[in-house]
């Protein structure tokens, strides 16, 4: 009878995660109220889409800790990960701050963070679950972002705010279609590796530490970088909001180009 309640007690948000939600909150009032290319309305994006884009990573790894916890995986209410604490992840600054270089770089969605789960108490369904529990996040994040300015953002009011969030928004889709190929190191090549033969995945093992910056390196080769940016503003038009907002707010976020 006790189990329940404490299944529940390990989740407790960290000030530091709380502290990043306010500071996203803090960007989307100043963009509010800002015009466009105004000083106010640059750092207004720039702190909702940067502290924003953390707090998802947060969500996006939380998801995976959770998931594997409900499957028997205390050891990562030992590790702190169920207090959505970035500082909390293995090399903060790599998995923090990296993705973050590389929005304001470039403006791609690059997966970050990492928690460990021990994969080995775990079915390969369970362990697919796992991998699939954090690119869940950013589609759900993405969805819901989209179906909000959808709805609200697309009149002449309010438009730095709008725009910073349809930024926000494309980089919550490019981080789902990142995140879900099956390129070693990956989610989508976690949720397939449990159903591998063992000499497949030990073929792969070397693989893992490099798949993520191989993947970034093809996404700065300049024909690959348009095909696939297309395909994901493609994806982002799915929801009616124009492709133009999302390319605005990410101008407005790189106010020193």
């Amino acid at each position: 009878m006790n189990q329940p309640k404490a299944r529940t007690t390990g989740v407790r948000p960290s000030p530091v995660f709380l502290l990043v939600v306010a500071v996203a909150v803090a960007g989307g009032v100043l963009a509010w109220r800002a015009e466009m290319q105004s000083v106010i309305g640059h750092v207004g994006v720039f702190l909702l889409v940067v502290a924003g884009w953390v707090v998802t990573l947060c969500l996006h790894e939380f998801a995976h800790a959770y998931t594997a916890w409900r499957n028997g995986d205390t050891d990562v209410e030992v590790r702190g990960y169920l207090t959505l604490n970035p500082l909390k992840y293995s090399h903060p600054m790599l998995s923090i701050g990296l993705p973050i270089l590389f929005i304001a770089l470039g403006g791609i969605g690059l997966p970050g963070g990492a928690v460990y789960v021990r994969s080995g108490l775990f079915s390969p369904k369970v362990q697919a679950r796992v991998s699939l529990a954090g690119p869940a996040v950013n589609a759900v994040s993405a969805v819901i972002l989209l179906v909000v300015i959808r709805l609200f953002g697309l009149g002449d009011d309010h438009r730095v705010f709008w725009a910073g969030l349809s930024f926000l928004a494309f980089l919550q889709v490019m981080a789902t279609v990142l995140n879900l190929l099956p390129v070693p190191g990956l989610d989508g090549y976690g949720a397939l590796e449990p159903f591998l033969s063992p000499q497949t995945r030990r073929a792969l093992v070397p693989f893992k530490a490099y798949g993520l910056l191989l993947l970034v390196a093809l996404l700065f080769v300049p024909s690959i970088n348009v095909v696939f940016f297309d395909a994901i503003y493609s994806l982002f038009e799915l929801s009616g909001v124009p492709e133009i907002y999302a390319q605005v707010g990410n101008l407005l976020m790189r106010f020193w180009l």
